[in-house]
């Protein structure tokens, strides 16, 4: 797979422009990438902006903490699916994970998908504040609600993606399953550090870095790796 088709191109935060998500538009629509990520009030505005393009819409349910309904993740998620959104990045419940509830996490990711509708739905771990024991058994119970992918981070917690967590990721889903590498991916040495070790998917502000990096090694910034 192409490089670019790796990226999810990233702007989030409380204090984004309108103009900030335009502009990441062009950007990713510039390089191709698989999509921008963007916050749920932007959907719309990411969907004009990309209209014409391939580059999908992902944006973020429960976020960034995950300490939300259930019934809340699944309404934003409809709403998010209704406003245009082709992907969903949702956070788990770490608390509930931790508190060993794993039904309540299960059916947490069940209802988000369900109410996704079809369209892709990657779930975001929260590694940094997990134990190995745990991400094993929140990739488990990702792969048994049905979603498409499991995710490191949301880049706002007290760490980012890694490779040994990647690769214990990677081992636990299985050779078929979405592994997205999201916080502290940088630029070309840390996106390729990741794919290697087995994401299939890498969220990113640096998207173009990442790209510019390639450069280096490459004339054309769509070629495969």
């Amino acid at each position: 797979m192409l490089l670019n088709k790796y990226i999810d191109h990233t702007k989030l935060g409380p204090a984004v422009l309108e103009k900030d998500i335009i502009k990441l538009c062009e950007e990713a629509k510039a390089y191709d990438f698989m999509s921008v990520c963007v916050n749920p009030n932007y959907v719309k505005t990411a969907k004009e902006a990309l209209k014409g393009s391939s580059v999908l819409v992902c944006t973020v349910v429960g976020f960034p903490s995950g300490a939300h309904s259930t019934a809340a993740k699944a309404f934003e998620t409809k709403q998010a699916v209704s406003d245009g959104a082709d992907e969903i990045d949702m956070v788990i419940s770490v608390g509930n994970l931790k508190d060993k509830k794993y039904d309540l996490v299960l059916e947490d990711i069940k209802a988000v998908v369900k109410a996704a509708d079809g369209k892709l739905v990657k779930v975001i771990l929260e590694t940094c504040l997990l134990t190995k024991e745990e991400i094993v058994k929140a990739c488990e119970l990702t792969v048994e609600a049905k979603a498409d992918f499991v995710k490191t981070s949301t880049g706002f917690s007290t760490g980012g993606a890694t490779e040994e967590d990647i690769r214990l990721m990677r081992q636990t889903v299985g050779p078929n399953f979405g592994v997205k590498a999201s916080g502290g991916v940088r630029n070309y040495e840390d996106a390729m550090t990741m794919i290697n070790a087995g994401a299939t998917r890498i969220g990113a502000s640096s998207g173009i870095k990442i790209m510019e990096n390639k450069g280096d090694k490459s004339n054309d910034s769509n070629t495969s790796y």
